[in-house]
């Protein structure tokens, strides 16, 4: 432990699994403060040195409630990761409007809510690091199936690149990280789904989805962790704006 974040205080969503637990427990390994949250508090068990509380990022209500009880009892954040998404598989012909707004309810506006509640406090300490998990799929590469997934992760691009011009002067950064394929429950979940969708099998499916990487791998979650931990540490204080792709080179 090298204690980059030492001193500093994180809130990271959807930190129950996959890329948001990596981030919570690297957070913690470097030395960082981790207020981490889930839909689903059962998934946060083990994160025993993190502050674990049960969020619905689709509720603007518990959203603005818990970033006053946070600045109340424990202080200012000084890093807010918003990992909590969904991803659905399909065309737009396969897209009803309400999985469309779900989409992105789940995937952008979740991200409105924590930064309206979040920034002003940051905008009182004069720093802070918003770190956005978007996707390779988005505006930056287009895949098959993935018609509402890529749109709304294209949204958070442009969400984070408006936050990071209108704050810039003013301490606060803001960057978005766009993975790959990255291996995780989410990922079993949905290649279960499309081999009980097309009939093919577990194997078959889970091998195009490695396929569809140039390095011939699935990405890990731990991978991702470590670019945000980058964007939350002072190493990346004149960093903002940005898209970090973490794509095995997808976009190559």
């Amino acid at each position: 432990m090298s204690e980059r974040l030492k001193g500093k205080l994180a809130l990271v969503t959807a930190a129950g699994q996959g890329i948001g637990r990596a981030i919570a427990e690297s957070f913690l390994r470097e030395g960082g403060r981790v207020i981490a949250t889930d839909v689903d508090a059962k998934k946060l068990a083990g994160l025993s040195q993190a502050k674990c509380i049960a969020l619905d990022a689709r509720s603007t209500a518990a959203v603005n409630a818990l970033a006053s009880d946070i600045e109340r009892d424990i202080g200012i954040i000084d890093v807010l990761v918003n990992c909590a998404g969904y991803v659905h598989q399909g065309t737009v012909l396969d897209c009803t409007e309400e999985v469309w707004d779900f989409s992105f309810d789940l995937n952008v506006k979740s991200m409105h809510r924590t930064i309206r509640a979040f920034l002003p406090g940051m905008l009182k300490q004069q720093r802070g690091s918003i770190v956005n998990i978007s996707s390779t799929v988005s505006s930056l590469h287009g895949v098959p199936n993935r018609y509402a997934y890529g749109a709304s992760k294209a949204a958070v691009i442009g969400l984070t690149k408006s936050v990071a011009s209108d704050f810039i002067k003013q301490g606060i950064r803001a960057n978005a990280i766009c993975p790959g394929t990255i291996q995780s429950p989410s990922l079993d979940a949905r290649v279960s789904e499309l081999s009980e969708q097309t009939g093919r099998s577990l194997d078959t499916v889970r091998q195009g989805f490695v396929d569809r990487q140039p390095m011939g791998r699935l990405g890990t979650a731990q991978e991702v962790a470590w670019v945000a931990v980058f964007l939350a540490s002072d190493e990346a204080s004149f960093v903002t704006g940005q898209t970090h792709v973490v794509d095995g080179g997808m976009t190559v």
